[in-house]
């Protein structure tokens, strides 16, 4: 008998694995959640029980809410980060979080093994096995639902065998829930056609009016929603409360896969969309023209390598130390106002507004040049162009 760290959600695939390595394979298998923002202290509990039933030795709720911001969801907002101008990353990066407590975990208890309900067809699967080869290379990682190569029907069978009440109905939808945005996939997100319909997010349109949001930052973290001080995740919390009533945030992401096949996933993250934005258009006003364009190309590298489980690298450290310095100046109020559906930037107001500058107003007035400077400054520009045009045309 093996002691086994089970990393557990409660759903088919890891409800699977763990009937299946106690009454099977008789290991001890210690299930452990980690919370980064997707459960409530009702789910745990439920969960718990489901656990113990199933047939775990303990379950274990490790709640890596505050780490999963300090860790990722902060520089998520330093760099803006939409993969393919779409997707917040939200499940790629709670993976790496849940990875590495995962690990601690399971060396804390003196385990032999990590098992994970990832399939061979997926990303979560590359995350996880990185982050735990990595960090503990002498543990056995174990994958029954990849070894296996098991439908989702044979998992539900299997574990109607054993008692366990399972139905597609349940399993129709997979939802994976956090902090940072939720992500959907079904029968949908496998065609290139099809749209999710709308009862398969999390949050209905529940309200048809529009509210206005002031949103304030203090070096680029988000320290209070209408002059109300907080900490930056019961501010991403409170947000998420108030967009959700107005089903914002909703799309589906398209996108390279790691394992390099195209994967198509629907989300929905209100707070993590309306967040980044907002951040963006306070840094366009707080940043220079080169600050944005470097901090664009490294915040996107980072969020590929992020999103391909490369979490532990160290060059993640070095634009991380970049992007920290970058927010200096990033402190200010932005105006954002929710409709059903959408929102739209009203403005911002900072002490830092580089806009505030006497030198002149775009398209009015010019003080800090005269005509012939602007001349001449236009013709040493176009100096290049018209010596290559000459000479090469």
């Amino acid at each position: 008998m093996k002691k086994i760290v089970l990393a557990y959600s409660g759903g088919l695939d890891t409800s699977y694995c763990l009937t299946h390595l106690s009454h099977e394979l008789g290991h001890s298998v210690h299930a452990v959640t980690v919370n980064t923002g997707g459960f409530t202290e009702e789910d745990i509990m439920a969960m718990s029980e489901r656990a113990t039933q199933m047939g775990a030795a303990d379950f274990k709720a490790i709640d890596a809410i505050e780490t999963y911001y300090q860790k990722a969801i902060k520089y998520l907002v330093y760099g803006n980060v939409l993969r393919n101008n779409t997707y917040p990353l939200s499940v790629s990066a709670e993976r790496i979080v849940q990875a590495i407590e995962i690990v601690q975990y399971a060396k804390e208890i003196g385990a032999d093994g990590i098992a994970h309900g990832s399939t061979g067809a997926g990303n979560d699967q590359v995350r996880f096995d990185l982050i735990f080869q990595t960090i503990a290379p002498k543990l056995e990682i174990i994958t029954p639902i990849r070894d296996k190569g098991l439908s989702r029907q044979e998992e539900i069978d299997y574990l109607n065998t054993k008692g366990f009440t399972y139905t597609w109905d349940k399993a129709k939808y997979s939802i994976n829930q956090g902090l940072w945005g939720t992500s959907v996939g079904g029968a949908e997100t496998l065609t290139s056609r099809q749209p999710l319909p709308a009862e398969a997010y999390p949050s209905q349109l529940t309200r048809t009016d529009s509210l206005q949001v002031k949103i304030s930052f203090e070096k680029g973290e988000i320290t209070a929603l209408d002059d109300k001080k907080n900490t930056p995740v019961a501010n991403i919390q409170k947000l998420q409360e108030l967009a959700a009533g107005f089903a914002i945030g909703r799309d589906i992401h398209v996108g390279d896969t790691i394992i390099g096949i195209k994967g198509r996933v629907g989300f929905e993250a209100a707070a993590a969309i309306v967040i980044i934005k907002a951040h963006h258009l306070l840094e366009k006003h707080t940043l220079s023209k080169w600050q944005l364009y470097q901090k664009d190309q490294m915040a996107s590298f980072y969020g590929m390598l992020l999103h391909e489980g490369q979490y532990l690298d160290a060059v993640m450290r070095d634009i991380e130390a970049f992007m920290d310095h970058s927010q200096r100046y990033v402190t200010g109020h932005v105006y954002v106002r929710l409709h059903p559906y959408r929102y739209e930037l009203e403005g911002i107001e900072s002490e830092n507004d580089l806009m505030a500058s006497t030198a002149g107003t775009y398209g009015e007035e010019n003080k800090g040049w005269t005509a012939d400077d602007a001349k001449g400054f236009i013709k040493i520009s176009a100096n290049a162009g018209k010596i290559a045009r000459q000479i090469q045309s």
